[in-house]
């Protein structure tokens, strides 16, 4: 059985190298590149990957993740973000499931590294990703936090992969104001309304529930402050939705 990884990337030259090292036991490595200004593509090339320029469009990552399928004839594929690592004991676990050929789907578990930290609770408390798939029993649906459409069981992979998916403050505010100005325009289109005493009242309960019933006050300062900035990060989602909403009556 053969695996091929799927990447996608964009000005992701601080973390391809590593991220394709770590799943040197693939088959095959493609990477699908949304227009990288840095060296990402040069490196992923050196490094044996097939690399492919494919603009992002209405589609959003779904419709990147679709195109990928189309560019190998590999049996399983494996989707991996850049900032993401497979660990030699979750690569030999990959390696017995496609090996058994089972019509399953897998999750595999993300422990997220934040600032050098891992973390265990509250807002990049670990989560289960469904990643890997038979080639031909997977679509991709969903511009921003897209999802996988497949009619297989799938089961949960037991060894971890790292997501290494904040190392300064500067990439944290970049996605910030990007992905509230995303799910600010998703909600939207999907019918969604707001006001200013709904907006902070959201923003105060996602605030609990990440420090409290999530227990991000067990991840020590940093925990403290992630769930700060999730209770202003719900804010600020729901006051751009609130300003949406106001353009329709100018």
């Amino acid at each position: 059985m053969k695996l091929a990884v799927i990447i996608l990337t964009r000005n992701e030259e601080k973390n391809i190298h590593d991220c394709i090292a770590s799943v040197d036991f693939a088959d095959e490595i493609i990477v699908v590149d949304s227009g990288s200004e840095d060296r990402t593509c040069e490196i992923a090339e050196k490094l044996g990957a097939k690399v492919y320029q494919h603009p992002m469009d209405e589609e959003g990552f779904a419709g990147q993740r679709n195109f990928a399928l189309d560019k190998t004839t590999a049996d399983w594929v494996l989707y991996l973000d850049a900032d993401e690592r497979i660990t030699p004991e979750l690569a030999a676990e990959i390696r017995r499931h496609i090996e058994k050929t089972p019509q399953q789907a897998a999750d595999i578990r993300r422990i997220s590294v934040v600032l050098g930290q891992r973390m265990y609770h509250g807002v990049y408390r670990p989560d289960y990703i469904t990643r890997l798939f038979p080639r031909d029993k997977v679509h991709w649906e969903g511009v921003v936090h897209e999802h996988a459409r497949t009619e297989l069981p799938i089961i949960r992979l037991q060894a971890p992969a790292h997501h290494y998916c904040l190392t300064n403050w500067e990439q944290y505010f970049e996605k910030f104001n990007r992905y509230t100005t995303l799910m600010a325009e998703k909600m939207y289109q999907s019918k969604k309304r707001t006001n200013l005493i709904s907006a902070h009242l959201h923003a105060i309960f996602a605030f609990l529930q990440m420090y409290i019933i999530k227990r991000g006050c067990l991840d020590g300062k940093l925990g403290f402050i992630l769930c700060e900035y999730h209770y202003a990060y719900t804010l600020t989602k729901y006051v751009k939705l609130y300003y949406l909403t106001k353009k329709e009556k100018i």
